[in-house]
């Protein structure tokens, strides 16, 4: 596997490695012990999670707060989707600063995201298998989020304002100027 520091503290992307011959393929989704190796972190994941989208879905940015944030290994197991993540940690060095990664059933690759981090996803192609593990339980009461569309934040989903998705809930997210006076 290679990993990849992304310009965001503790946020990698990793590239595993794929053996294909004439039945097709397989790659390891995760391992323990090269993880650590490569990224320093001793990440115990207790809670796996999958969702299907549809073209122009985006789901997010989400985040659980206290003692229930998660720290998550994403990958997409069909499709494409534009994968965008904020530091929403007050003392990281890069708390604010988002990145975004092209994850896909072809390209294999995964994106671990920190605890702190609002996250969220577009779907790019007619279907989206999306695949993710946590370091720690859902929790209802811990909530909390960014409406995708913030005006400070200014992300570009990469799809058309008229094919956009988004659920009532994303949509009744606070700014991320109201977030950060609550």
């Amino acid at each position: 596997m290679i990993c990849k520091q992304t310009p965001l503290n503790d946020c990698f992307i990793i590239e595993p490695k794929v053996f294909e011959d004439e039945r097709g393929s397989f790659f390891e989704t995760f391992n323990s012990k090269d993880f650590k190796k490569h990224t320093g972190l001793d990440i115990v994941f207790v809670q796996d999670n999958q969702s299907i989208s549809q073209y122009g879905a985006i789901r997010g940015l989400h985040f659980q707060e206290g003692e229930f944030a998660q720290a998550k290994l994403i990958r997409v197991a069909k499709g494409e989707v534009l994968d965008v993540v904020v530091d929403m940690r007050p003392d990281s060095s890069t708390y604010l600063k988002q990145f975004s990664y092209l994850l896909s059933g072809e390209n294999n690759h995964q994106l671990f995201v920190p605890r702190g981090f609002a996250h969220g996803f577009a779907s790019l192609s007619a279907e989206v298998i999306f695949v993710y593990k946590c370091d720690n339980f859902y929790n209802k009461a811990s909530e909390s989020g960014i409406v995708f569309n913030d005006k400070d934040l200014n992300i570009d989903w990469k799809i058309p304002e008229d094919d956009q998705i988004v659920s009532e809930k994303d949509q009744n997210l606070p700014s991320l100027e109201a977030y950060l006076k609550s």
